[in-house]
C-alpha cells in the first residue's frame, strides 16, 4: 500500500486472497478473519490478506453474505466525485466503442463488469432504468445519477427521466427497501408514460419499464436475434418462450416463411402482438398461448413436423446452485423434444441465461439430449451476451448467457 488510509480494514483468508488476486471482487462474511475497527454499513474499507498485503478497497454491506464488494485495487484511489465521474465516463466511452450506432437502447452500466458493484443502468431512448443491489451504491446513487447525466449531456444525450426498478427481492439481503418508481430529478417532471418505443436491429418494440421483466426488455440478446434473422429465410419457425416477440420478429424480418410465437403469459403475447403490428409483420407471425413444457411433448405425440427452425429462449431455470441439477433436467427436456421435432437438416437455436448453468454443463446437457434424440448436432455458432454486457474475467457471474445455433442431422 502506497498511501496512509483513513478507512477501516478487514483481514481475509488465504482463499479469499487468492480469489481477489485472480480477479474476483466479492468478499464473503465467512472469509473475514479480523477487523481493524467495526465499519459503518456502506462504508469504504480496505481489504488485506493474511500477511497484511493490500488487496483492494470496497463497500461494506453488513446484512449481506457478500460482506465487501471491491471497487478498486489501486491503493491511491481517493473515491471522490472525480473518481466516480471518471468511472462513468469509462463505461460510456466503452459503449460508444463497442456498440457503434446501437446506443439509443443499451446497457450503460453492468455492475461488477464496469466496476460498479450491484448497479445496473439501461438506456431506452431518453429514459434510464436503474437497479441498485448494493447498500453502498444506494448511499451514493444521488451522486452517481447526477454525474451520469452530466457525462451523457456532455455528449449531447439529454435524459428525461430515471425509473428505478428496485423491485428485486435481492435488495432485502442488503437491508434495502423493495420498490419501484420515478426518481425525482431536480427541475424535471417525471415522464408521462413508462412505455418507450425502442428500435433494435431495425425493429420497433414497446418496452414497459415499470412492468416488463428485468428493466423492461432483454437487451443482451440483440446480436443473437440478428444471427437468427440471418438463418431464418424460407424457414417455418417455432419461437418458444417468445416474451416480447423479439426472436419471432427478427426471424420474420429475416424472411421466414412463417413464425409461430409461443408464451404461457397472455400479457406477454398481447405485447408481442402489438410489436408485430408495429413492424407490419402480423401476417408473418401467429401467436399461441401455451406452456412450452406441455406443447413440445404434445406436438411429438401428434407426429407433427410443422417447423424446420426452433428457437428455445427460456427464462432462467435456476437462480441458485442448489437447484442447478433440476434446471439441467429441464433444459435437457425441452432440447430433446425440439431435436425430435425437427426434420433432418433442421435448425435449432438454444440458450440459457443462468450463470449457474455453466457453459460446460450446458454443453454436456446438449450432448445428452442429442444422444437421447438420436441426432447429431452440427454447430454453426456459439455466442454470448451483447458487448454492452461485458464479461469480466475472474468474475464468472458476469459470464451468464450461452447461445448456440445448430443444424440437426
Amino acid at each position: 500500500m502506497k498511501a496512509e488510509r483513513a478507512f477501516p480494514s478487514a483481514v481475509v483468508t488465504k482463499k479469499a486472497e487468492r480469489s481477489l488476486k485472480e480477479g474476483h471482487v466479492w468478499v464473503y462474511d465467512a472469509e473475514i478473519t479480523a477487523w481493524s475497527e467495526q465499519p459503518e454499513n456502506g462504508a469504504l474499507v480496505d481489504v488485506k490478506g493474511p500477511t497484511g498485503r493490500y488487496l483492494g478497497t470496497g463497500l461494506v454491506s453488513e446484512h449481506s453474505k457478500i460482506r465487501i464488494r471491491i471497487l478498486s485495487k489501486n491503493a491511491n484511489d481517493t473515491f471522490d466525485e472525480a473518481f466516480w465521474e471518471r468511472r462513468l465516463r469509462y463505461a460510456w466511452q466503452y459503449r460508444k466503442d463497442v456498440m457503434g450506432e446501437e446506443l439509443s437502447c443499451c446497457r450503460l452500466i453492468f455492475g461488477e463488469a464496469d466496476q460498479f458493484p450491484g448497479f445496473t443502468v439501461d438506456r431506452y431512448n431518453d429514459v434510464l432504468v436503474t437497479q441498485v443491489l448494493s447498500f453502498g451504491i444506494e448511499q451514493r446513487k444521488d451522486l452517481l445519477y447526477r454525474k451520469l447525466l452530466e457525462v451523457l449531456a456532455a455528449d449531447g444525450v439529454e435524459i428525461a427521466g430515471i425509473f428505478e426498478r428496485n423491485d428485486l427481492a435481492a435488495r432485502k439481503l442488503e437491508g434495502l427497501e423493495v420498490c419501484k418508481g420515478w426518481y425525482a430529478l431536480p427541475g424535471k417532471p417525471a415522464p408521462a408514460s413508462t412505455v418507450q418505443t425502442i428500435c433494435e436491429n431495425g425493429l420497433y418494440y414497446e418496452v414497459d419499464v415499470e412492468n416488463g421483466q428485468k428493466t423492461g426488455y432483454f437487451l443482451d440478446q440483440r446480436f443473437n436475434r440478428r444471427a437468427v434473422a440471418a438463418l431464418a429465410r424460407g424457414k417455418r419457425v417455432l419461437d418458444c418462450f417468445t416474451h416480447t416477440g423479439a426472436f419471432a420478429l427478427n426471424a420474420a424480418r429475416g424472411g421466414a416463411a412463417h413464425v409461430t410465437a409461443v408464451d404461457v403469459s397472455a400479457d406477454a403475447l398481447a405485447l408481442a402482438k402489438r410489436n408485430a403490428a408495429l413492424n407490419h409483420l402480423e401476417d408473418k407471425v401467429d401467436f399461441l398461448q401455451a406452456d412450452v413444457m406441455d406443447l413440445l411433448p404434445r406436438l411429438l405425440e401428434e407426429g407433427r413436423r410443422d417447423y424446420d427452425f426452433i428457437i428455445l429462449d427460456p427464462p432462467a431455470f435456476t437462480k441458485s446452485r442448489k437447484t442447478v441439477d433440476n434446471a439441467m433436467r429441464g433444459y435437457q427436456e425441452i432440447n430433446f423434444r425440439a431435436m425430435k421435432l425437427l426434420p433432418r437438416g433442421g435448425y435449432l437455436a438454444t440458450c440459457s441465461c443462468s450463470h449457474f448453468a455453466e457453459e460446460w454443463r450446458f454443453k454436456e446437457m446438449l450432448k445428452d439430449a442429442a444422444r437421447e434424440a438420436g441426432v447429431t448436432l452440427k454447430q454453426i455458432e456459439a455466442r454470448q451476451q451483447a458487448a454492452d454486457h461485458p464479461i469480466l474475467w475472474g468474475v464468472e457471474e458476469t459470464n451468464y448467457l450461452k447461445f448456440f445455433l445448430f443444424q440437426v442431422i
